[in-house]
């Protein structure tokens, strides 16, 4: 039996980017550039879902 892993990191780091992308697509001035924080949202999303 795997011993379970602590995703608190994870999950804390996905809200971190989630903060982020908010963040440009309500400042005009950054929305055109939200997409540069997708990679990070995704990849700690899917780690803190235990996809990766």
């Amino acid at each position: 039996m795997e011993k379970a892993k602590s995703k608190t990191k994870y999950y804390l780091l996905f809200i971190f980017w989630l903060a982020i992308i908010i963040f440009m697509l309500a400042t005009p001035d950054f929305r055109q550039w939200f997409w540069l924080a997708l990679p990070g949202t995704c990849t700690y999303l899917a780690y803190s879902l235990d996809l990766i």
